[in-house]
């Protein structure tokens, strides 16, 4: 046992290394120039008194209600995740699960917002309808994605950040270390503890 979880820190590890973020324009850059985009683009964002929108499915969708009440109640910031469960079965039932993000970012987002759209696979339908549903608000978008290079979200953001694992546990460990490590960057910034 001892020797399997040797094996799983070693892949973590090697993951880490091996986190792909992309931008708009950009190319591919290193995590860390990513994480600092991403928490420059929140922060500025943020300034204009903007809102962070977080969604995701199953472990995703405890992941984005964590984060954003850490972003509101550790970083300050205005933020929010759709997954009361009276919206969820609401929006499912009444529109099916393909609408059940796009439906509330129709509704709530406002041009500027930055949404966080978490997604292992990355083709998560219901994920992907808001994106674009947020695009079509004039959103700023950060994604989050793993398993195959070429899923559809990793292309969709202004900021993505894609995590080259196969399995779900490394994938969703690391998009939330992620999003601990980009709020954890703004509240240092905010804190005049961030160096040249």
């Amino acid at each position: 046992m001892r020797e399997i979880a040797k094996e799983y820190y070693d892949e973590l590890i090697d993951l880490l290394g091996s986190i792909e973020v992309t931008g708009r324009t950009d190319g591919k850059f290193d995590l860390y120039r990513g994480v600092e985009a991403a928490g420059l683009l929140i922060c500025k964002q943020n300034a204009q008194g903007r809102k962070v929108i977080f969604v995701g499915n199953g472990a995703s969708a405890a992941m984005s209600s964590h984060a954003s009440t850490d972003f509101w109640k550790n970083g300050g910031l205005k933020a929010i995740a759709f997954n009361d469960s009276s919206l969820l079965t609401c929006i499912s039932n009444d529109y099916g699960y393909q609408h059940v993000f796009e439906k509330p970012v129709e509704m709530f987002a406002e041009p500027g917002d930055v949404l966080f759209a978490i997604s292992s696979s990355g083709n998560s339908e219901n994920i992907v309808r808001a994106v674009q549903a947020a695009k079509a608000k004039d959103c700023k978008i950060l994604t989050l994605t793993g398993f195959k290079p070429d899923n559809r979200l990793r292309c969709l953001g202004d900021l993505n950040f894609y995590v080259a694992a196969k399995d779900y546990g490394p994938v969703e460990i690391i998009h939330h270390s992620i999003c601990h490590c980009i709020l954890d960057t703004i509240i240092k910034a905010k804190n005049g503890q961030v160096s040249d």
